[in-house]
């Protein structure tokens, strides 16, 4: 028989340990019958050498002297219990108590039919029969090792050495009767009699029931100690309040206390403390509470002391030690032991941990250390997961180069927030993450990094940004630069004065990287017919001007933007007084630019405008639109040599712009775009990548070309 009691005991230990593990998946729950691990499977410790674990999602119902009980949050249909020592755990079904002595702990599960006692230690076990067709007897509560049962007008008490006992002092006419856990000498009992709700001390060792006083409208009675018996009131309606009675003297003290109450106002006593906190903050949004602190009110000296930082649930073990579920800033989410030590401040130790943060953190972040422009239309997307929703969120950008800077905000009501970044200035960045808690609870959540932005040069952009830029020289002779965006439809930036003197020149191109660069540049042509070249500097101006050669005063078009020949370089052409038009190809080379004129063919006099568009078309190299003098537009596909095909009509109605700018990617989609500006105002022609309809209808832009007339746009 030893052998046999031997492999039971070793059968028990095996299957709650198999029950652990797979309760901690939050999917087990067992009958009331099963044995949790026994103690005699290891030596169990008051506070163990590290936080054990404690189950996410569940609340703090009862805490014994060697182990607690926890139910998830809104149920109550199971339970588990974890031992301290080593938090191996068993999950039950069902009503399930934990009671303790001083030294000692009991598992209480109660059904319809019959109320079981367990005790941790020994494994005994006493049941007590129930009659609920009957009416009686009927399960009355549990304190330290006692379960009690209430017999017509009769409470009774049962324990495992005691079948069943008399409880004495109930007051004739009792009802509604409910024994609870107080100290390890008293368990707390309130009763209904004549409609009035009270309450008493039942002393454990003699089954006396003493003094019954009425409980105060609207407040609970909230704890026990030796000393004092505390009440309170408070919800989402009312005012806080705490009221201690003296158990010697019988008198009664408020206890100082304000904020709002957002769920249950929770209130225990450790030692010559007040504990008290409201719950219901941590897990709300945008609810902030002074009362969300775990506060600890000396009785002595009258002040206060903050233990954590929140707490949802609270329980008494027997032998005074009060445990929390909460959590603190520093130590993070779990269940906390609070122990008194005098008029010093209660000793606050993490017993079990959820492994989640009380502070705001970030659980993962998306941000590429190279962001690359040239995809996902110009658009950056940045996202930060974070341990919980946050009242909103600041994103700082920073261009190292430049100085600048970007801000954007989000509300998010999920644990994530995500931004998407139009893109600005090539190169390295900075960026900045400004989080506050949706609780308030912790402080700011600050996260730093870096990324890299890189793109191909547009034809257009002279600070690096991204964006075409339109130079505009107006008729003093002062050239200024417009840095363009897009949002719904195009708009300007204010201008930006390149500098006096551009009097000097009749002609003024964009013509892209021309000159090895990271940017565009621009050549002007003087009065003499000298061809000078403005190398971008990558800030919106340029390094001093380069002159090229004379001569080009036999051109009555020049062009540039195009890569005409499909070697990645934009090329330039020109039209002569014959209408010829002649290939300037690209060198890349900032002393001479450009190769030796090439001849493409006759029959370009007829235009009176002529734009290097980009690769508008989708085809193999660049295009060039021309304006004829009737106002007619027309499109010529490069064939990627520097030659074009046959001319298509685009359609009439043109020579209402004094100025067509092939200016790029306007909008971010990967096409180029063209710009018209007239004395009707500016409209841009967005792209469509076809040839046979190159060109969306007109869309107002909003370039607010202020300071004008211009008398060169370009």
């Amino acid at each position: 028989m030893a052998h046999l009691r031997s492999t039971r005991r070793r059968l028990v230990v095996a299957v709650s340990t198999v029950l652990a593990v797979t309760l901690g998946a939050g999917a087990l729950a067992v009958p009331a019958t099963a044995s949790p691990v026994g103690r005699t499977a290891f030596v169990a410790a008051d506070t163990p050498a590290a936080p054990i674990p404690f189950p996410k999602q569940h609340k703090l119902v009862d805490a014994g002297v060697e182990g607690f009980l926890t139910q998830p949050v809104g149920s109550t249909a199971t339970s588990r219990f974890a031992w301290y020592a080593n938090g191996a755990a068993t999950g039950y079904s069902g009503r399930t108590y934990l009671r303790s002595t001083r030294t000692g702990d009991f598992l209480v599960f109660a059904d319809h039919y019959k109320v079981t006692l367990r005790d941790l230690t020994t494994m005994g076990v006493r049941e007590v029969a129930l009659d609920p067709l009957a009416g009686k007897p009927v399960f009355a509560g549990s304190a330290a090792d006692t379960v009690f049962t209430t017999d017509g007008t009769d409470l009774r008490k049962h324990t495992l050495a005691v079948s069943t006992g008399t409880v004495t002092g109930l007051p004739a006419g009792a009802t509604s009767v409910w024994v609870q856990p107080g100290t390890a000498d008293d368990a707390l009992v309130q009763f209904t009699v004549d409609n009035v709700r009270k309450w008493a001390l039942l002393d454990l060792a003699t089954d006396t029931i003493g003094k019954s006083y009425d409980v105060p409208a609207g407040a609970t009675i909230s704890a026990v100690s030796e000393t004092h018996v505390v009440w309170s009131k408070g919800d989402a309606r009312t005012a806080p309040e705490i009221f201690l009675l003296d158990r010697a003297t019988d008198t009664v003290q408020k206890v100082p206390v304000s904020g709002a109450v957002h769920g249950e106002f929770l209130v225990r006593l450790v030692g010559g403390w007040v504990v008290y906190a409201t719950t219901g903050v941590f897990d709300s949004t945008n609810v902030a509470s002074s009362l969300a602190d775990v506060t600890a009110y000396n009785l002595a000296t009258k002040t206060t002391t903050k233990l954590l930082d929140h707490m949802t649930s609270a329980a008494t073990a027997g032998d005074g030690s009060l445990y929390v579920r909460g959590g603190s800033v520093a130590q993070g989410e779990g269940m906390y032991k609070v122990t008194a030590t005098g008029d010093d401040a209660p000793a606050v130790t993490l017993v079990a941990s959820t492994g989640e943060p009380t502070a705001l953190q970030i659980t993962g972040t998306d941000v590429p250390a190279t962001v690359d422009l040239d995809k996902n239309g110009g658009t950056a997307k940045f996202t930060w997961n974070l341990s919980r929703p946050p009242a909103y969120t600041m994103l700082w950008i920073r261009h190292t180069r430049t100085g600048a800077d970007y801000r954007f905000y989000d509300y998010p009501d999920i644990a994530r927030t995500t931004f998407d970044w139009q893109g600005g200035y090539n190169g390295e960045y900075t960026w900045e993450l400004t989080a506050v808690p949706s609780n308030y609870i912790g402080p700011t959540l600050t996260a730093t990094g870096s990324f890299t932005v890189v793109r191909k040069t547009a034809p257009h952009d002279f600070n690096d940004n991204g964006a075409p830029d339109v130079f505009l020289r107006d008729t003093s002779g002062r050239l200024w630069r417009a840095d363009t965006a897009y949002d719904t439809q195009l708009r300007a930036d204010p201008h930006r004065l390149i500098g006096p003197g551009w009097q000097i020149y009749d002609q003024i191109e964009v013509t892209g990287n021309v000159a090895g660069s990271a940017v565009a540049d621009i050549v002007s042509r003087d009065r003499a017919g000298v061809l000078w070249l403005h190398q971008g500097d990558g800030r919106g101006g340029f390094t001093a001007r380069v002159r090229l050669g004379g001569g080009w005063q036999v051109y009555n078009q020049i062009a540039g933007g195009s890569d005409l020949t499909g070697d990645g370089r934009a090329d330039l052409v020109a039209v002569d007084k014959a209408g010829d038009l002649w290939l300037y190809k690209s060198t890349g080379s900032t002393t001479t630019p450009f190769a030796a004129r090439k001849k493409i063919g006759p029959g370009w006099g007829v235009y009176n405008q002529l734009v290097a568009v980009g690769n508008v078309a989708g085809g193999a190299a660049g295009d060039l639109f021309a304006r004829d003098r009737a106002g007619v537009l027309w499109q010529h596909l490069g064939n990627g040599d520097g030659t074009f095909a046959a001319r298509t009509r685009l359609g009439g109605g043109w020579n209402t712009y004094q100025h067509l700018v092939g200016l790029g990617d306007a909008n971010r989609d990967g096409r180029p775009d063209l710009l018209g500006v007239g004395t009707q105002g500016e409209y841009l022609y967005r792209g469509t990548g076809g040839w046979k309809a190159p060109l969306l209808g007109p869309q107002l832009a909003a370039l607010t070309f202020d300071g004008g007339p211009y008398n060169s746009i370009s």
